[in-house]
């Protein structure tokens, strides 16, 4: 099988899954993934026979397409912030949403200095490391409830060369959110999805990522924010910040919870797609 036949026989695999141009899109990334050439070298060489490791491991990468496997668990990687991390199903794949997260803590954040700044809930360290990428002057944490996520935000840190130093931290036990040092601006992007909004997701997202990172009780779905917030009022420093990514349904909600709080200054932002998706607030300088 040639590199141009398996691209018309992934595309061809997939077309009851998805539409023409994703199962494009797709194609072209196990492509790259099995043989190590980009697009433009595999237009080149696209009559180049694959080897029979390159295709087994076409097979299984259909396979696994086929099972509704994301694509990124299947390269092993996904794009965040202009940098490719690792990822794997003890963490979220990245969302281009939370790249406008980082934009908007990184834009208010320029030209300060001896910043702080801390991530909860940092899964595969996205937005910490994004930021770091940033903000270098700035020192950055990161922080997750599972082992298995940190092990892989620090081989992203490690491997992309940007530094910061990960924690495990449960956002959900008082003792150890009491145990935080001071920042100037706190981020997270928790889990927020209610479990009777699972029926409207897709499978490539309930059946494989990690349902610790997604769901939160129906009867409790501001319970992330809540904890963090309420921590938030005394880990801030004067002049600090806390941003937060939000369900879409909560937004009024979640802004009512921190001016309820004492925080000042509570804005929420809509994403590119016109979704209220973030909230920024302050604490008094």
């Amino acid at each position: 099988m040639t590199i141009q036949s398996a691209f018309t026989f992934i595309t061809g695999a997939l077309g009851d899954i998805y539409d023409a141009r994703e199962a494009a899109s797709i194609a072209h990334m196990v492509l790259e993934h099995i043989t190590g050439l980009g697009k433009l070298d595999r237009i080149v060489h696209k009559e180049r026979t694959l080897t029979p490791e390159q295709h087994d491991a076409l097979k299984h990468a259909i396979a696994a397409l086929q099972r509704l496997e994301p694509i990124q668990y299947i390269t092993g990687s996904a794009w965040f912030y202009g940098l490719e991390f690792k990822v794997t199903p003890a963490v979220l794949i990245p969302r281009p949403e939370t790249e406008e997260l980082v934009e908007w803590v990184v834009k208010d954040a320029a030209g300060k200095s001896n910043l702080h700044i801390l991530d909860i809930g940092a899964g595969s360290g996205c937005i910490p490391i994004a930021v770091k990428s940033a903000l270098p002057a700035a020192t950055v944490s990161g922080a997750d409830v599972s082992p298995e996520a940190l092990e892989v935000a620090r081989t992203n840190s490690r491997e992309l060369k940007l530094e910061v130093s990960f924690f495990e931290l449960d956002a959900l036990n008082p003792q150890q959110m009491q145990a935080l040092d001071k920042y100037d601006i706190i981020i997270s992007n928790p889990p927020y999805i209610t479990q009777k909004e699972q029926a409207e997701m897709q499978q490539q997202v309930w059946g494989f990522e990690p349902s610790l990172a997604l769901f939160v009780p129906d009867n409790d779905a501001l319970l992330f924010y809540r904890h963090i917030a309420v921590t938030a009022l005394e880990k801030l420093n004067r002049g600090g910040f806390l941003y937060f990514e939000i369900n879409e349904a909560f937004g009024k909600e979640v802004v009512a919870l921190l001016q309820g709080l004492g925080f000042e200054g509570v804005e929420l932002k809509q994403d590119f797609f016109g979704k209220d998706r973030m909230i920024k607030a302050g604490i008094a300088g």
